[in-house]
């Protein structure tokens, strides 16, 4: 749910007082005509908030706190648990020690991608759900639980339903910001190498259960993607 213009304008007045519209746009990297629509709208999103406390060397999360719909965000970072961390590497990330724990080296480490990564945000709710988790989130919130599988289909979660499922799954409340792309790691107040040392953690057995899988679940979206693009030539067939 984007942020009420008013709140958002009375929050850029603190951060900001004496800077033009030109300036902050300026400043924060984004278009006139985008903050322009949406303060026209009412509605001004997350990612513009961010962009703007960047831009003024505003910690994004907390500017984002001062917001009553991110009010779980106040206070100090929760760390997050092993599994949210594992589960913002990238699988291309994951299958390297695979094969470096088989066949070892005296080659460094290489280093992790940053998130978010194409599945992120699904392997983040995978790595909290207890089973329950988004039964849980769908009664909160009244999503339907179709459009919430929707939004980890399309890797895409809108920052309030990832502070939700945070709350439902009873872990910190910015891993979902992380693998939305929302928020950085570091601005998570996640430690430095965090990800890479919960991975180094992890047993052998563990690592490939987890790699397989991933690989499973992208053979099945490669597989949706194939049927979706030869159900597309056909049409255009049929249509001569």
């Amino acid at each position: 749910m984007p942020l009420p213009s008013k709140a958002f304008q009375r929050w850029l007045h603190g951060v900001a007082p004496n800077a033009s519209t030109a300036d902050v746009c300026r400043i924060a990297g984004i278009k006139r005509t985008t903050l322009a629509q949406q303060l026209v709208r009412g509605k001004v999103a997350e990612s513009t908030l961010v962009s703007i406390s960047r831009g003024f060397q505003v910690d994004p999360v907390q500017a984002l706190s001062t917001f009553d719909l991110y009010a779980d965000l106040r206070g100090g970072p929760v760390p997050p648990t092993p599994c949210e961390l594992v589960s913002q590497v990238a699988t291309i990330d994951l299958l390297r020690p695979v094969v470096e724990r088989s066949e070892p080296s005296a080659a460094p480490a290489a280093l992790l991608s940053e998130p978010p990564h194409p599945t992120s945000v699904r392997n983040w709710v995978d790595a909290i759900d207890d089973g329950e988790l988004r039964h849980r989130v769908s009664e909160a919130t009244g999503i339907a639980p179709q459009n919430f599988s929707a939004h980890l289909t399309a890797n895409r979660l809108p920052p309030e339903l990832a502070i939700a499922t945070s709350r439902a799954a009873g872990v910190g409340p910015a891993g979902g910001l992380v693998a939305g792309g929302l928020i950085t790691e570091a601005e998570a107040g996640w430690p430095p190498n965090a990800r890479r040392e919960a991975l180094d953690r992890m047993t052998q057995s563990s690592l490939v259960t987890l790699a397989g899988e991933r690989l499973l679940a992208l053979g099945k979206t490669l597989k949706r993607q194939e049927q979706d693009h030869e159900r597309t030539e056909r049409i255009w067939e049929n249509l001569g």
